[in-house]
């Protein structure tokens, strides 16, 4: 784990293993770069012509004993065109300046950011210092890398951003706590992380947190009605669990947050099968549910003074003699039937019945995160989630918490016109429609278990893992616009 701090001294007199600071094109130094390029009587200036540095974003130019400066190595950064970085460049040189401070084996780097937007800059910093230095080595055997070097990281903020530096470096800090936690969770092997581990994450959690978890079995849930969830259940041998976080540091009784995640740890696609390849990505069913715990571990180091509820649904899709077949009718908590056409069609069924729990809470708003629908994906690919809400300040807010934290979404419709697409003959819906907007006609069917509140609905299938290459993984999106949107409203 990376300790993360602030400090206020000047590039050439900072005691650490490696400075950075940033230039722009046209070897146009930054305020920092100025500073070091005095204490080193111009030598910065001559190594930048020398190795006709571009200063383009993203590029990056290692220096050594520069005179005048404590730092035995300088890392040039590249800031581009204008005097402050976009979301998505900060990230990205956070990314790059941690590896190659790896790379070099260093213990310490210390980051001067841009005057303008610095606060902003450093968050995204923290994040791209998160991926470059994240490791999954739970399951490695003797193949298991060593930790990475790198164990400080410091900003050293100008005087403008010193007063809001360290509560945004918090934030950031609990962010990527909790986005390591998710991606943790996400990439533990299906016959590793089932439902029975997800509940024993929980009371990990809630014991080293501070939160209330109740987590139930499959007994509890069948005492609560919940038809649909369970249907989905039918053809595991591995028992469900619905695991139900409370954090309560808002007034008694005020409205909750809720946060529903989907959680099925392994999806065959039941009797309706998937086709084996790319099987293996659906341990990364449970993306909605680690993001649950990913924002529940956040909320819980921040303590905002708001109450925040987290419930996740968490089964597999299997099949054995008794698994749900196509045509096959259950009733959900909500009283509502379902024929489920589709037995791949899981989600919505474990979702709809964790929205028409979360009515005990009368929330303020009610978010599911869910990897839903190939649809979401040939919409919209792996850059946004897609969103869906019957409200236009919840979308707004959620939105733009996406925008600043560079884990967008894009708003997709949600009208009545595509619920005639999920009548059926024999239940009061089907789970399914037609090919044609699939993932609208998705948020749909769970748009009718959440009537009774403000509600979005994520649909995280794109965004949520790389399936394939050496960044194969989980992504821990959309934890950090999700934290964003909760501390937004402190």
């Amino acid at each position: 784990m990376i300790d993360f701090s602030l400090r206020a001294d000047q590039p050439f007199n900072s005691k650490t293993d490696v400075v950075a600071v940033a230039v722009h094109e046209n070897q146009r130094l930054s305020s920092a770069a100025e500073d070091l390029d005095k204490a080193s009587l111009g030598a910065l200036k001559a190594a930048l012509k020398a190795a006709a540095f571009s200063g383009n974003c993203g590029k990056l130019l290692p220096l050594f004993n520069l005179p005048g400066i404590s730092a035995t190595r300088v890392l040039v950064y590249g800031a581009g065109e204008a005097n402050m970085l976009a979301a998505k460049d900060a990230r990205a040189t956070g990314r790059a300046l941690a590896a190659a401070a790896v790379e070099l084996e260093l213990a310490e780097l210390t980051i001067f950011p841009l005057s303008e937007n610095a606060v902003d800059a450093m968050q995204q910093m923290v994040m791209g210092v998160s991926d470059a230095t994240y490791r999954y080595d739970e399951t490695k055997g003797i193949s298991a890398k060593a930790k990475p070097s790198l164990k400080r990281v410091r900003f050293s903020m100008p005087a403008a951003a010193a007063k809001a530096a360290p509560a945004a470096l918090k934030v950031s800090v609990a962010t990527i706590h909790g986005m390591e936690f998710t991606k943790y969770l996400g990439n533990l092997p299906a016959n590793h992380c089932t439902p029975t581990r997800l509940g024993e994450e929980a009371k990990k959690l809630v014991k080293s947190h501070g939160l209330k978890v109740t987590v139930m079995d499959r007994k509890a849930i069948e005492k609560l009605g919940m038809g649909s969830f369970l249907s989905v259940t039918n053809g595991s041998d591995e028992p469900p669990r619905f695991i139900v976080f409370e954090y309560a540091g808002g007034k008694k009784g005020e409205a909750p947050t809720v946060f529903v995640g989907k959680g099925v740890t392994f999806d065959t696609g039941g009797v309706s099968i998937k086709p084996a390849p790319d099987m293996d990505h659906m341990k990364w069913d449970m993306s909605g549910a680690g993001t649950v715990f990913g924002v529940m571990k956040a909320v819980a180091e921040l303590k905002p003074k708001q109450n925040i509820v987290g419930l996740v649904v968490a089964c597999e899709n299997h099949i054995n003699g008794k698994a749900t077949k196509p045509g096959d009718v259950f009733t959900s908590m909500s009283g509502q039937t379902i024929e489920v056409l589709n037995t791949d069609a899981e989600g919505r069924l474990i979702l709809c019945d964790a929205l028409t729990y979360a009515e005990r809470f009368k929330p303020r708003a009610v978010i599911d995160i869910a990897t839903l629908t190939g649809a979401c994906v040939v919409a919209l690919g792996s850059h946004n989630a897609g969103i869906f809400s019957n409200n236009d300040a919840l979308a707004d807010s959620l939105i733009a918490s996406g925008k600043k934290m560079n884990d967008r979404f894009w708003r997709m419709p949600l009208e009545e016109d595509y619920q005639e697409a999920l009548s059926s003959n024999f239940a009061d819906m089907a789970n399914v429609a037609g090919r044609e907007g699939g993932a609208i006609t998705a948020a749909c069917f769970l748009w009718r278990f959440a009537k009774k509140y403000d509600w979005a609905h994520l649909d995280i299938a794109g965004v949520a893992y790389k399936g394939s290459g050496k960044e194969k993984g989980a992504s821990g999106r959309p934890v950090a616009a999700l934290v964003d949107y909760v501390m937004a409203r402190e």
